[in-house]
């Protein structure tokens, strides 16, 4: 565990630090957006309407992917993950892979790329992380057990789910630190999981843990400057960059595993658990979707119907949409971390409460003059 936590500090202190530059390089670029104008509250000063509508630097990804680089290399020297880098090529075509997706995210933050070369850029990303050694070469399906799969469908099943991932936390990137507080809890939830073999093998080697305390580190080191009032947004560069190392994540924890552990419930479909980690994201996904759909929308259109819109609407400070959001990711990851180190009905008790309270915290939100 020291190995991992100084790897997972090292990503974090760097995307601190690189974030100030970034930022002034992103005002030179001009890539700069106006923060979402929520009005001053009533009775309150101009000052405070300034704050709410002046421009923010983007392309905060730029200082995720630094935090990524310099990490990696510091797990290199590492005892922990000596075999990762001996035995495997998931850290050189993650590597790979996230600088493609930070290019893509780069030019979208500055030329508002459309629909269709985004995600032609995601598809090129995705498929470069599996060609160069992450891929699924297993898949585990109920009643079933084992599917040996064939190199070409694993490239397809492997890009598609990073495809979806990429896009969830794109999708959820709607309220300053909201994207990288979810992607960080879902993350150190994920952690926990595979540190301890949840849904893989015993003694299989793979980056799973390496990816998952390296997005914790760099989304609390972002956090440090994007927690409301934002001073940078990460923009698609980081959201879309999250995204693709949580997939990693969960394609490097379980892909290459043909001998699954019957120790948890999600043994059998363990694919699910880094879906259900994120279920934040994953149910904004869904609901935008059929939202959409119903009302013979683009999919790729933007609108203000996501959860954390619904939130803010409902009364909700934006502090506290954040917050009952990122509950809502904490109950998540209990249920699905909780059973592998407490007895069972400790878990259910504890997830029953924090879901009760959280769900009184969600339709609680009262409309007040103080929202900020």
């Amino acid at each position: 565990m020291l190995d991992h936590a100084v790897v997972g500090l090292v990503a974090a202190a760097v995307t601190a630090l690189v974030v100030p530059p970034v930022a002034a390089l992103a005002r030179r670029l001009g890539a700069v957006r106006w923060r979402a104008g929520e009005g001053p509250a009533d009775g309150g000063t101009h000052r405070r309407a300034r704050r709410h509508e002046r421009r923010v630097p983007v392309l905060g990804g730029l200082a995720m992917f630094a935090g990524l680089v310099v990490a990696l290399r510091v797990a290199g020297t590492r005892d922990a993950f000596a075999d990762v880098f001996a035995t495997t090529s998931e850290p050189v075509g993650l590597l790979v892979g996230a600088g493609a997706i930070v290019a893509v995210g780069v030019l979208d933050d500055l030329l508002d790329l459309s629909a269709a070369l985004k995600l032609a850029g995601q598809l090129v990303a995705a498929t470069l992380v599996s060609a160069l050694g992450l891929q699924l070469q297993y898949f585990w399906l109920p009643s079933i057990g084992v599917v040996a799969l064939s190199d070409d469908l694993g490239l397809v099943l492997t890009v598609g789910f990073l495809v979806a991932f990429i896009n969830l936390i794109n999708l959820v990137d709607g309220l300053d630190g909201l994207a990288a507080g979810v992607s960080g809890i879902g993350a150190a939830a994920f952690l926990l999981y595979a540190l301890r073999g949840g849904g893989a093998a015993t003694g299989l080697v793979s980056s799973a843990t390496l990816l998952a305390v390296i997005t914790v580190g760099i989304a609390v080191g972002f956090l440090v400057h994007n927690w409301y009032p934002a001073r940078i947004f990460m923009g698609d560069t980081g959201s879309m960059l999250l995204g693709l190392l949580l997939g990693a994540a969960g394609v490097a924890h379980v892909g290459r595993s043909s001998s699954p552990s019957a120790t948890e419930l999600l043994a059998s479909v363990p694919l699910v658990v880094p879906l259900i980690v994120l279920a934040v994201p994953v149910v904004d996904t869904l609901v935008t979707v059929v939202r959409r759909f119903r009302h013979d929308l683009p999919i790729t259109r933007a609108d203000l119907g996501h959860l954390h819109h619904a939130l803010i609407a409902s009364g909700h400070h934006h502090r506290r949409a954040v917050l009952v959001l990122y509950g809502w990711s904490v109950a998540a990851g209990l249920a699905v971390v909780g059973p592998l180190y407490l007895p069972l009905t400790t878990v259910v008790g504890g997830l029953a409460v924090l879901v009760v309270v959280l769900a009184a915290l969600t339709v609680l939100g009262l409309r007040r003059g103080d929202a900020a």
